[in-house]
């Protein structure tokens, strides 16, 4: 605060619980290693969505996943599950996924704090298509190249949670979008476009976010 950010004593400063909460405080005393700061009142963080969206996404290859996660907190996500699916061309073993996730959750930590986030959203251990359908929302949906419904059709103002599904490269198969299907997860369409997976979750975060009042 003092080396980076040259505050001084008196200045006003606004802290984050990562629960939700932001608690306004006055500086009181700036020091080489540590600040006194009086806190003079509390309230609910103005910042976040009040649409919860979990984002279930196939795990892609390379360093595409962080910035996923990065745009996905910056825009609002709730929390992040990564997926295992028939055309992931990653699949790290559980030594390696466990170093992922710690990074993961390190990205996900900064992008809240770089956004203004009143919470800072998780990122779970890698699920199997089948794990994830234990976990949906009262409203899930997929984003499929080959088409379904258009978002404003199934989500609004009064959406309160919603899980999406975000394939890897290469997309879902059309035995997974029927298998999703099964479990009441709807196919959406993004358009006549086929997006990048780490395009297409960005695009759709931006819509929903815009439909549910959000953005």
């Amino acid at each position: 605060m003092g080396k980076s950010l040259r505050l001084t004593v008196g200045d006003e400063i606004i802290l984050c619980d990562g629960k939700g909460w932001d608690y306004q405080g006055i500086l009181d005393e700036v020091g080489d290693h540590q600040v006194l700061i009086r806190v003079v009142s509390k309230a609910r963080t103005q910042s976040e969505p009040h649409a919860e969206v979990t984002l279930f996404q196939a795990l892609p290859k390379g360093d595409k996943m962080e910035f996923i996660i990065q745009k996905s907190v910056e825009l609002g996500i709730h929390e992040i599950v990564p997926v295992l699916t028939s055309r992931c061309i990653s699949r790290p073993d559980p030594k390696s996924m466990m170093k992922k996730l710690e990074r993961y959750n390190k990205i996900a930590l900064e992008a809240a704090k770089q956004s203004g986030r009143g919470i800072v959203p998780k990122v779970s251990g890698l699920l199997t298509l089948e794990q994830a359908v234990k976990r949906l929302p009262s409203k899930s949906i997929v984003f499929y190249e080959n088409g379904g419904h258009r978002l404003k059709e199934l989500v609004d103002e009064q959406t309160l949670h919603l899980g999406i599904f975000v394939g890897s490269e290469g997309g879902f198969s059309m035995e997974e979008v029927e298998f999703l299907g099964r479990h009441q997860v709807l196919p959406v369409t993004l358009g006549e476009r086929i997006l990048r997976c780490e395009t297409a979750p960005i695009c759709g975060l931006s819509v929903i976010f815009s439909l549910t009042g959000d953005i």
